[in-house]
């Protein structure tokens, strides 16, 4: 049981409380009600992080109202990092959460104070949770790699215990590199430290890497295009409280379904223009360019350009499970997990196959490409 609501009541001058038999009748269990009822939610996204934006499309859209039952509400919370999400999730006070793939594992090893698991694949990539970023004064390099190696012995930095912390530490060994220092800075730091000409490099997720780079405040050297490897891509999941699994079936396809909708919108670069405007009516202190940029805008291989910006996958197929396989190696070397792998029912994607097949779909669904900057509007 979630929440209790009990009635204390008082005899007289002294605070006696009635039988323990009338008590528990006032003992009334908060739950997510019966299938076909209308239920509330609250909905942790991250329209910060561009490889979550189908959240931005549900919300922007409100595709929820198609496939909830009637009556039914939603609230959507931005959270600023996936921890944030998670932390929420795990005080119940979001039901879903939106978030790269390093919290939303947290998220399903914390069964003993919540049981939460991974539902959706939301999308895979190589440039958007490991985009390395290097100040204006630096080398011109021939690659990414390069750039990478010249980091040796320089200030670095990224937002330690995310996809970029897990992306770097693991080109710092392809590249064969020890940085001076790898600092764990949020977001907001590493801004005004390119600014203030106190970084020599970081690694950062979208949209804030296209925001840092058509700022002109530091210049994109490298991505996870710029290596091989599993360990060079990146991950959005979806997780959802499993009591909402287990009570309202009916709720989980039904986001589900939203869900889908919402990926199969941003496959279509006709969209593109759309989806840019949702995200920008979203988000603060961010330009529609920027944000149209994070998940369209063209770069030069050499600083780790690729073709595809974004794969919708939907479920976990077999990248999908690599990648999950990879960081949660990762965490348990960080001792932040306690296995090297997930208990079994850490991911419940058989809803989400179901739905895949009824429309006559498998994985991945599309992919987003990247646009040349006249395709902007």
């Amino acid at each position: 049981m979630r929440n209790f609501k009990k009635t204390m009541l008082s005899a007289g001058l002294g605070a006696t409380l009635l039988s323990v038999g009338a008590m528990n009748s006032a003992v009334a269990e908060v739950g997510f009600g019966k299938p076909g009822e209308a239920v509330d939610l609250v909905v942790g996204y991250q329209p910060y992080y561009t490889e979550s934006w189908s959240g931005v499309v549900i919300n922007g859209q409100q595709l929820w109202k198609k496939y909830l039952p009637a009556g039914s509400d939603v609230k959507f919370e931005i959270g600023l990092q996936g921890s944030v999400i998670v932390g929420k999730m795990l005080g119940e006070k979001n039901h879903l959460g939106y978030m790269g793939d390093m919290p939303a594992i947290v998220s399903t090893t914390k069964q003993d104070t919540v049981d939460i698991r991974m539902i959706a694949v939301l999308g895979t990539s190589r440039q958007q949770c490991n985009v390395f970023l290097v100040k204006n004064d630096a080398p011109e390099f021939a690659n990414g790699m390069e750039a990478v190696k010249w980091m040796d012995g320089k200030l670095v930095a990224a937002p330690h215990g995310a996809c970029t912390d897990r992306f770097a530490r693991w080109a710092f060994e392809q590249a064969g590199i020890k940085p001076k220092k790898y600092l764990n800075m949020n977001i907001e730091v590493i801004t005004s430290s390119f600014k203030n000409n106190k970084l020599d490099a970081a690694v950062i997720w979208e949209p804030t890497a296209s925001k840092i780079q058509l700022s002109g405040l530091a210049r994109r050297a490298a991505s996870g295009e710029s290596f091989d490897g599993v360990e060079g891509g990146d991950a959005g999941f979806l997780a959802m409280l499993y009591e909402i699994i287990r009570d309202r079936p009916d709720v989980h396809r039904g986001w589900l379904e939203a869900e889908l909708d919402a990926q199969l919108f941003m496959k279509d670069l006709g969209n593109a223009s759309a989806i840019s405007k949702m995200a920008e009516n979203q988000t603060e202190g961010m330009d529609r360019r920027v944000l149209w940029a994070s998940l369209y805008g063209q770069n030069p291989p050499a600083i780790g350009g690729g073709e595809e910006k974004l794969t919708l996958r939907f479920v976990f197929d077999d990248t999908a499970k690599q990648l999950v396989s990879a960081a949660t190696k990762f965490l348990h070397g960080r001792k932040v997990v306690p296995n090297e792998q997930l208990r079994s029912e850490a991911i419940m994607d058989g809803v989400a196959n179901e739905v895949l097949k009824a429309r006559g779909l498998s994985a991945p669904i599309g992919f987003v490409g990247e646009q040349p900057d006249s395709a902007y509007q």
